[in-house]
Order: structure tokens, then C-alpha cells, then sequence
């Protein structure tokens, strides 16, 4: 009877140390990411291939409704950019309902059929971590170099040179890849270029800082209730993520338009960045490290009549 009693408890010990596990690879895998704002009438609309962006992936969070023009929402959406993996959740409530199970006698089935669950699990868990690391290692750019920035111009490598977004590439031809005249309705100028590489080194710095007041400034509604609840879940696991040394490498107008007294514009943009995430107590590195990486998304901003512009929507190639 005895022995009987500690082979429960150090199964269910070790039990709780493999859904302990599959907790911390969830934070640890939870980056940035997904599609989520408000296009406005466009919001589910495909948006116009670039140079810098080929391929856009769709709106995936949004307020607006289907066939409905969008108006500056006052809640916030319930949505984030990092997500925990649905594998991960799966696992941890297969295993809490073991444990509860186990606790009332009833097990996973008999002590054998707890083991050969356990097995499986292991067997998935490092299925699920391999390909993830498979995943990440794709689509992570290689160290950038020192020395000048550089940048591909529809075909071409040239030194950039000056301020604002350079290459308007829908505009320009060569390269072997022609693409359709920019649906710029609002006529987007060199200013606006500018202000919309300030709004991307602005946005990382002030998510870094976690400076609510600043995000409200250059976002709409809608976009600072993703980000708020961004930071608000991780402030609950113990965890910053910082963004630091963002350079625009490339940028490409997709396309502008007005409706009614309000403007919007969707640019692609290419840029570098170290990113990662510390825990606040240690600041140890939980994901991502110090390299700079490139990144490429798409953003939407959206002016109103004698406003600056501000970011309505992210979407990821």
C-alpha cells in the first residue's frame, strides 16, 4: 500500500514537471506576430503585391465587420500579438484531468497506461519543439554586417541614401519583375514616407517602454487595445519584450485611399531589429537574442482631417 502511495505521488511529480515543461516553451515560443487591426472597407480586401512584399497575409483580428466601413472603435479587441501555441494547451489540460484523475484513484487508465501516455507525450512535446526550432530557423534572416546599410531596389542593391522609405517599388520598374501602377489616391508624399518610418522606430520604442501614453499617440483605438493587452500579458508571466536598433532597410507604397473624410495608406516595409524577451527579474533572455534579424509587414495608417497619421492595422507576408 505503501509503495503504492509513492508511485502515485512520483508519478503525478513527474507529471507536473512535464506540464511545467510545456509551460515554458510556450513563453519562451510566444513572439510577435499574426494580422490584426482595421483596413477600413479594405480590411478584407488582398493587398496590392510590392516589390518589398510579394505575398500578404490577411486580416485575422479585426473590428470592422464584413462589408461594413470601419469607425474608430472605443473597447479594445481581445487579441494580441503573441499567442500561446494550441498544442500547449491542449497537452497541459489532457494532463491536468490525469492528475485529477490520479488524485481520485482513477488514473490515466492504471499505472501502465500513465506511463505510455507519458512516453507519447515526451514523444509529441519533442516532435512540437523540433519543428518549431525547424519553423524559426527558416524564417530567421542571417546576422546583418557592419558597416553602411544596404537594400534591394526592385533588382538591384544601392546604398541608401537620405531619410523616408526608399524604393517606392510599385512605381518604378526593372528588375525583371514588373508590377502594377500604386493605387495611391491620397497622392503620398515624401513627408508622409518619413512620418511613416518615425512611426515604426516610435512604436517599437515605446512597446519596449511599455509607454501606454506614447502608443495611444500614434495608434488608433482598436490597435492600442492589441498592444495593451499585449504588455498586459506579459507583465502576468513575468516577462519584457524589448526591440532595439530598428533600421528601415526597404519600404514599398502598396496602395492609399480616401473614405469619406478620412485617408488611409498600406506600406510594405522591411526593416532589422534585435529582438527579444527578458524575464523582469533576472533579464535573462527567454526568446529571441541579441543578433539583429530582419522582419517584413505590412502597415496601415489612418489620418483623420487635420491629424498626423496613425497605425490602424499589422499583416505579416
Amino acid at each position: 500500500m505503501l509503495t503504492s502511495r509513492k508511485t502515485r505521488l512520483l508519478t503525478a511529480l513527474g507529471a507536473l514537471a512535464v506540464a511545467f515543461t510545456m509551460v515554458t516553451v510556450d513563453m519562451a515560443e510566444a513572439r510577435r506576430g499574426g494580422s490584426f487591426g482595421s483596413r477600413g472597407t479594405r480590411t478584407f480586401q488582398s493587398v496590392p503585391s510590392t516589390n518589398t512584399a510579394p505575398s500578404v497575409a490577411p486580416v485575422q483580428r479585426t473590428m470592422t465587420q464584413p462589408g461594413a466601413a470601419t469607425q474608430a472603435p472605443a473597447a479594445a479587441p481581445a487579441s494580441s500579438f503573441n499567442r500561446p501555441s494550441f498544442g500547449g494547451s491542449l497537452f497541459r489540460g489532457l494532463m491536468i484531468g490525469g492528475l485529477i484523475g490520479l488524485v481520485f484513484g482513477g488514473g490515466f487508465g492504471g499505472l501502465a497506461g500513465m506511463f505510455g501516455f507519458l512516453i507519447q507525450a515526451l514523444i509529441i512535446a519533442a516532435l512540437v519543439m523540433l519543428a518549431l526550432r525547424f519553423f524559426r530557423s527558416r524564417s530567421s534572416a542571417p546576422a546583418m554586417a557592419g558597416g553602411p546599410q544596404r537594400m534591394e531596389r526592385n533588382g538591384y542593391d544601392a546604398p541608401r541614401q537620405g531619410g523616408g522609405i526608399p524604393g517606392i517599388g510599385s512605381r518604378l520598374g526593372g528588375g525583371g519583375s514588373a508590377r502594377p501602377a500604386t493605387r495611391d489616391e491620397v497622392a503620398v508624399g515624401p513627408s508622409d514616407l518619413d512620418m511613416f518610418e518615425r512611426r515604426l522606430g516610435e512604436l517599437q520604442t515605446a512597446y519596449s517602454r511599455e509607454d501606454y501614453a506614447a502608443l495611444r499617440a500614434i495608434t488608433t483605438p482598436e490597435m492600442m487595445g492589441y498592444l495593451s493587452e499585449e504588455l498586459g500579458q506579459n507583465a502576468s508571466q513575468g516577462v519584457r519584450n524589448e526591440v532595439a536598433d530598428v533600421k528601415l532597410l526597404q519600404g514599398d507604397l502598396a496602395e492609399s485611399w480616401r473614405e469619406g473624410s478620412r485617408d488611409y495608406a498600406t506600406v510594405a516595409m522591411r526593416y532589422s531589429s534585435r529582438d527579444v524577451t527578458r524575464e523582469r527579474a533576472t533579464g535573462r533572455i527567454v526568446a529571441g537574442d541579441e543578433r539583429p534579424s530582419e522582419t517584413t509587414e505590412i502597415w496601415t495608417f489612418l489620418r483623420d482631417p487635420g491629424g498626423d497619421w496613425k497605425l490602424s492595422a499589422i499583416q505579416e507576408v
